[in-house]
């Protein structure tokens, strides 16, 4: 199979587990999952292009194939506008975005993935395990397979950055000891500066807050309606929106969430007088770097990085007030 990425370009897939599991039912829907929410305009781009991007750049730095099996799975856990369900459901997640990985075991178990696992003798257990897998994912601020690919597919996508500056990071990136370590100082802050303005402009930015509150709020009230299943939530973006479309001129509470979540009702960030006080998770990396022989972390040569990986490692706080 020949697939080719918007940002790592030509890629040849031949291995057999990997490609069954790429027309699995569980990757496929993952095409109608947008990743970072829900744009009323056009889709940014979907979960299943991101899964195949941390696949490919696990496969492009060797990692070994349990790995790289364990990467392009990752996120088929996710529901329909992805984070924005973390604020559907009241379970205590929008800090931290977690409702995808508290569910992923149990999700995974109850799709084809496992017998395609044992069809190719790869032990089930150990491909959930994040634990197993520290180039595919680690805690914040460590640099991982998963952050390094949404943050550079977001930065091309809203052209923050061009082909040549995406190459530049690749070709300043290594693996070593199980780690993801720049080659210098230079690419690692380069790095770092950019995922700062990407959390602030784009995954945490306010914009976003209203995104995942107005979106949040007009699925739980079509959950309690009656008018979306639990089930529902784990279709596609595509499928819940003709649901909702339904019932919009027969439910004024409903149409009236649809004008909030398409902007049609304008707002502002107001903590004196305010409608919704919404967090955001906050991301940001503190990358590690090479420099005379040694692995350094950036925070550590540089004090002024220290106070922003503190700072911005607390979720972001917002007051909405809507005109009506």
């Amino acid at each position: 199979m020949i697939y080719y990425d918007r940002i790592y370009g030509k890629v040849k897939i031949q291995e057999p587990v990997i490609l069954e599991l790429i027309k699995s039912p569980s990757l496929q829907r993952l095409k109608g999952i947008d990743q970072a929410g829900y744009f009323k305009a056009r889709q940014c781009y979907s979960r299943f292009e991101h899964s195949l991007g941390v696949f490919i750049l696990l496969k492009k730095y060797q990692a070994s194939l349990e790995e790289q099996v364990a990467g392009l799975i990752h996120d088929v856990s996710h529901g329909v506008f992805s984070h924005c369900l973390d604020y559907a459901l009241n379970e205590g997640s929008e800090r931290d975005h977690s409702h995808q990985d508290n569910i992923f075991e149990e999700f995974v178990k109850q799709t084809k993935i496992p017998s395609i696992l044992k069809k190719y003798k790869l032990d089930v257990d150990y491909i959930l395990n994040e634990e197993n897998f520290p180039l595919k994912e680690r805690p914040l601020p460590d640099l991982c397979a998963d952050r390094i690919d949404y943050m550079l597919r977001t930065a091309f996508i809203f052209k923050e950055i061009d082909q040549e500056l995406v190459n530049y990071f690749l070709a300043n990136l290594s693996t070593e000891k199980n780690c993801w370590i720049f080659k210098n100082l230079e690419s690692a802050k380069g790095f770092a500066k950019l995922f700062f303005k990407m959390n602030n402009v784009y995954f945490a930015g306010f914009p976003s807050a209203v995104m995942f509150r107005t979106v949040g709020d007009l699925l739980r009230y079509a959950l309690e309606k009656g008018y979306l299943s639990e089930d529902d939530l784990y279709t596609t973006d595509k499928e819940v929106l003709e649901k909702i479309k339904e019932n919009l001129e027969s439910d004024q509470r409903l149409k009236f969430l649809w004008e909030r979540m398409n902007n049609k009702i304008k707002f502002k960030n107001n903590p004196k007088n305010y409608n919704a006080h919404v967090f955001c998770k906050s991301r940001v990396v503190d990358p590690l770097f090479k420099t005379k022989g040694k692995i350094r972390r950036l925070s550590k040569v540089d004090q002024n990085w220290a106070k922003i990986v503190k700072e911005e490692s607390r979720p972001k706080e917002y007051f909405i007030k809507f005109e009506r």
